[in-house]
C-alpha cells in the first residue's frame, strides 16, 4: 500500500540536484552587451515554487566554495528554503547556464558544468539527509542521474530509501538530450519505478518510462499511483485511481517557457500536501505554471499562495 503524506512539524518535501549560476541575454549572447545573473535548476526551482506557497522545503546538493555558490545559497535562503544540506566543496565549481535569444521567442540554452560540484553529489548525504530530514516527500528528477555516475547513485540511492521508509517519491522525468540519450535515460529511469509514487511527464517523455502502446495504463499497472501528463498549451492529464481528468491550459501571454515545468510540479505537490482533490492539484499545478511563463527566469515569478487567485482577474485588470 502506497504512503500517504503527513504533513507534521518537520520537513515536507526534501529535493536533490544541481543549482546553477544562470546567465541571461535578451539577444544572441555572443553580441555581448547586458546580462541578468540569477540562479538556475529544476529541483531548486521546485524547492522554491513549494516555500513560496507555504511548505517546508529543503535543497540538498554540492555548489563551488566559491562565490556563484555563495550567491546559490544566499537565494535559496532569501526564498525560505532550507540549505541545511548544501555542502560547499573546495575542489570543484559552481556550474552555470547560459540562456540566450537568437531569434524572436526562442530561448537558446548552454551549458558549463562537466565536473561541477552539483555533478559530485554522492548517496552517503543524500540518504543521511533523508534519514534526519524524513519528509512526506521526497522529489527527484531525470536531470540528475545524468550528471555522473556519482550523482545517478545517489539518486538511485535515494529513491530507494525514501520508498523503504514510507516517504512518498516525486519523479519528473525532465528529459535533457545533451546530458544522455534517450536510451541511457530509459535504462536508469525504470529502475526507479517501483519505488515512485507520482510521474510527472510530458507526452514525449513517457516512451522513457515503458514500451507499451499504452504507457499510462502500463505505469498504474506497475505501482505508479500518479501519472501526470503535461502537453504544453493543450493543457495537463492527471491518472490516478480516481479515473483521468484533464485540465485546459490559462490563457495566459507566455514570455518565457523556462521553468514553467517545474512551477506545474511546485503547485501540484503543494495541493497533494494541502491534502486536495486530483481536480484541485491540477488547477493549482496549471496556474503556478501560468505564472512561471508570463516573465523571464526560471522562478522568479512564481506564486505565493495569496497570489494564486490573481488570474481570475481580466486580462489587463488594474488592482488598485
Amino acid at each position: 500500500m502506497s504512503p500517504s503524506p503527513v504533513v507534521g512539524a518537520g520537513l515536507e518535501v526534501l529535493t536533490l540536484g544541481e543549482a546553477m549560476v544562470s546567465i541571461r541575454t535578451s539577444t544572441a549572447l555572443r553580441m555581448g552587451g547586458d546580462a541578468r545573473l540569477s540562479v538556475a535548476g529544476s529541483e531548486s526551482n521546485v524547492a522554491i515554487g513549494l516555500s513560496r506557497l507555504g511548505h517546508r522545503a529543503a535543497w540538498i546538493g554540492a555548489v563551488g566554495n566559491d562565490e556563484p555558490g555563495r550567491l546559490i545559497q544566499r537565494t535559496l535562503r532569501a526564498e525560505g528554503v532550507d540549505t541545511a544540506y548544501l555542502r560547499f566543496s573546495d575542489d570543484s565549481f559552481t556550474g552555470f547556464i547560459a540562456f540566450d535569444q537568437p531569434a524572436h521567442d526562442i530561448t537558446r540554452v548552454s551549458y558549463h558544468r562537466r565536473g561541477s560540484a552539483g555533478s559530485q553529489l554522492t548517496a552517503e548525504e543524500c540518504v543521511g539527509a533523508l534519514e534526519v530530514a524524513r519528509p512526506a516527500i521526497l522529489h527527484v528528477t531525470g536531470i540528475t542521474p545524468a550528471l555522473s555516475e556519482t550523482a545517478r547513485t545517489a539518486t538511485e540511492s535515494a529513491v530507494r530509501a525514501a520508498a523503504e521508509v514510507g516517504v512518498r517519491v516525486s519523479l519528473d522525468v525532465n528529459y535533457r538530450g545533451r546530458l544522455w540519450s534517450r536510451s541511457e535515460a530509459a535504462a536508469v529511469l525504470r529502475t526507479l519505478l517501483p519505488s515512485v509514487h507520482t510521474v510527472f511527464a510530458s507526452e514525449d517523455e513517457l516512451d522513457l518510462l515503458t514500451d507499451a502502446d499504452k504507457p499510462v495504463d502500463a505505469l498504474r499497472e506497475s505501482g505508479v499511483q500518479e501519472v501526470v501528463v503535461t502537453a504544453g498549451g493543450k493543457g495537463a492529464w492527471s491518472h490516478t485511481e480516481a479515473g483521468t481528468i484533464h485540465q485546459p491550459a490559462l490563457p495566459v501571454t507566455v514570455v518565457d517557457s523556462i521553468g514553467a515545468g517545474d512551477a506545474f510540479v511546485s503547485g501540484y505537490l503543494s495541493a497533494t500536501l494541502d491534502n486536495q482533490s486530483p481536480e484541485q492539484r491540477l488547477t493549482r499545478a496549471t496556474t503556478s505554471g501560468a505564472f512561471c511563463v508570463g516573465a523571464y527566469g526560471d522562478w522568479e515569478a512564481l506564486p505565493t499562495r495569496e497570489d494564486l487567485t490573481l488570474l481570475t482577474h481580466t486580462h489587463g485588470t488594474a488592482l488598485r
